[in-house]
């Protein structure tokens, strides 16, 4: 059979503010027809189908159009899990009827057990959980992650059909992989990693959790990584898919194309706001500036957004002088000028004689306060 293995949807994430809804439908519509192109027995998604346990409206909609698309419009079997941003509770509202269109969701250890035979291969379903979960449900002394991994998968091995092949599908910190700064840090001491001989008894291990395909470099054991890039730390990242044949036993990467890409680039201001400059870039991309200027620019963001309407970030790689030269020259001011400093840099222009009135009265009641105080 031929699997197409992704994760870590994050529906309803946002970048540096950006809502991601429109970007995230576009990936969705490409990995179905890279599913329907490769004429894939099933899509597995390992968990995080959602950025948050409550998501947002547009979110919910969006996931349910796209589940609905790929197990109901095209008829294609889906195996996911919760991953640790779902609400197992929320997320599993309805599984009851799931099964009876090959839509397999697990999200709890209970349904790890029961194994999802599709073809030649047995699938087990494990969601995040953490160690309370498989201490009270095993009823044992389990005060680790990888204790309850280990724990799980003896279970999982009571039903392996030695005629099949057998793949873990799951959502963890895999030890000796790297992270991006879009997966939050919910490791301590190495609570969410698990060993990485935990998973021998697998022919294949298909995860979730990290966003980069090269978290980890193992022939069976693979990261699909997130099919947008979530932070500007990813900006390099080549986004995908796996398409896992297991008579051919191949596993293909498959790259996918953004509606919206992140660039990096270094640059002078006097650069980035010359037309003959600037129409040869993706204006509509994310972008991140390093800024090669000096001297202080006036509105330099409100400039900028003009032109690039998507910014994440600017930062000066020359001006770490000039900026300490500013800190100490402003310790010197009184705060009226330290105000009205501040609006000429912010906005390019003088204070009005109305809100100069408002700042000198808002001044003058907090000096009031303060000597209240001291008396």
């Amino acid at each position: 059979m031929r699997i197409l293995h992704t994760a870590d949807w994050h529906i309803g994430k946002k970048l540096h503010g950006y809502d991601l809804i429109d970007d995230q439908r576009h990936i969705v519509d490409q990995i179905i027809e890279i599913a329907r192109t490769e004429k894939v027995t099933a899509i597995v998604i390992a968990g995080d189908l959602y950025d948050r346990s409550v998501p947002a409206v547009e979110a919910v909609k969006l996931l349910n159009e796209k589940i609905a698309e790929i197990n109901l419009t095209h008829k294609l079997p889906l195996l996911a899990i919760s991953g640790n941003h779902d609400s197992p509770i929320r997320l599993e509202t309805g599984k009851q009827w799931f099964t009876g269109t090959q839509f397999h969701l697990a999200t709890s250890i209970a349904d790890s057990l029961q194994p999802v035979t599709i073809s030649d291969t047995q699938f087990f379903l494990l969601p995040y959980f953490e160690p309370i979960e498989a201490r009270l449900f095993f009823d044992e002394p389990i005060t680790t992650i990888a204790q309850g991994m280990l724990r799980v998968i003896d279970e999982m091995k009571r039903q392996f059909d030695q005629t099949k092949k057998q793949i873990l599908v799951t959502h963890f910190f895999a030890a000796g992989s790297s992270q991006t700064d879009s997966e939050i840090k919910i490791q301590v001491g190495g609570l969410d990693s698990v060993p990485l001989d935990a998973f021998e008894p697998f022919d294949r291990v298909l995860l979730g959790h990290l966003h980069s395909k090269h978290a980890l470099k193992h022939p069976q054991i693979k990261y699909s990584g997130s099919p947008l890039k979530y932070s500007l730390s990813e900006w390099q990242d080549e986004k995908g898919v796996y398409v896992i044949d297991t008579v051919a036993d191949t596993c293909d990467f498959t790259p996918l194309k953004p509606k919206r890409d992140i660039y990096s680039i270094e640059a002078s201001f006097a650069e980035l706001t010359d037309p003959a400059f600037y129409t040869t870039l993706d204006r509509s991309a994310f972008w991140h500036f390093s800024l090669t200027d000096r001297a202080v620019i006036p509105n330099m963001m409100n400039q900028l957004r003009k032109i690039y309407p998507t910014i994440l970030a600017v930062e000066r790689i020359n001006g770490r002088e000039q900026e300490q030269k500013e800190r100490l020259t402003l310790k010197d001011n009184d705060p009226q000028t330290l105000i009205q400093q501040f609006f000429r840099e912010m906005t390019g222009d003088q204070l009005m004689d109305t809100q100069q009135r408002w700042i000198d009265q808002g001044l003058s009641e907090v000096l009031t306060t303060e000597k209240r105080v001291d008396q």
